[in-house]
Order: C-alpha cells, then structure tokens, then sequence
C-alpha cells in the first residue's frame, strides 16, 4: 500500500504534523507553496477573505501525480473555519477518482470541523473515497507536544491500516 500527503503549511505546525505522519506512515510527502505572499498584517487579512471566498491561487508544484497512491492524505491549517486557498487549488488540480482520501487540519481556534466539512466536499466532487479525517488543536503547543498528538492520532484512528 502506497500513501502520499500533500499539505500546505504558512507557519510551521502543519508542516511538523504531515512530516510526524510521513514518518510514522512510510508515506511521500509533497508540500505545496502558495507564491502569494500571506505574511504580515495585510497577508492575513486577504488570506482570511480568499480562504472564505474559496479564491484559487499561484501553487508550486502546479500538479501532483497521485496515480501511484493507493491512499492519499490531504493536510492544510484552518483560516477562518476554512481551507486554505493553496490547498484548495492543488485538490482541484487532481485526479482522485477511486481514490481513499484522509484529511486533516490544523488549527488555532475550535472552528476545524467546518474545514474538514468543506474539503470532504471538495475531495468527493472529484471522485475520491474519504475514509478517515481529523483535527489538530495547535495553539500554543510546542514541537514536542505536536509530534506526541500526532503519533497519539495515528494510534487512535489507527491510519497504519490505511
């Protein structure tokens, strides 16, 4: 069984929660950069308003080949209760027809769920399978206490299976 993340992280937290994954998973990892600049006070006023707005944006890589996944994860930080734009782009950019999908967010606020709705949406409009979600709370964590959620959710939801 062959599995991939592809994720999107601004800030570091869920970049440290896919690599624990691809770790413990034996799983590629793909990040996908947004080249839209996002930090600063103005960078995260329009990225809250994109996120809400579902606005695509300028990605690197622009595509990612799943044909070889069996299973495919699907990973981005929560912006307003929504997925990001670069996370959104990639997920429309894929083929995942017949394809077992997990996903995940992260998140500094309560409002995980609604992301995670948003993009089983988006992943089922485009033909995949979502067998397994989740959320990660991450405010004001350390490194050390992301990584032992992480493996501890891996335990729970038990995606060695997968």
């Amino acid at each position: 069984m062959k599995r991939i993340i592809v994720y999107y992280s601004l800030g570091g937290k869920t970049d440290l929660v896919a690599k624990t994954l691809a770790k413990k998973l034996n799983a590629d990892l793909v990040r996908i950069h947004d080249l839209k600049k996002r930090n600063g006070f103005a960078g995260r006023l329009v990225s809250t308003i994109n996120a809400f707005r579902e606005t695509k944006t300028h990605i690197t890589p622009s595509n990612v080949d799943l044909t070889e996944y069996d299973t495919v994860y699907f990973g981005t930080p929560t912006w307003s209760g929504n997925p990001t734009p670069a996370i959104l782009t990639i997920i429309d950019r894929c083929n995942l027809t017949k394809k077992d999908v997990i996903l995940f967010a992260t998140m500094d606020s309560n409002r995980g769920d609604t992301n995670i709705k948003r993009l089983e949406e988006k992943v089922k409009m485009r033909g995949a399978r979502v067998i397994e979600s989740f959320t990660l709370a991450t405010k004001n964590k350390d490194p050390k206490q992301l990584i032992n959620d992480t493996e501890a959710i891996i335990e729970i939801k038990d995606l060695k299976m997968y």
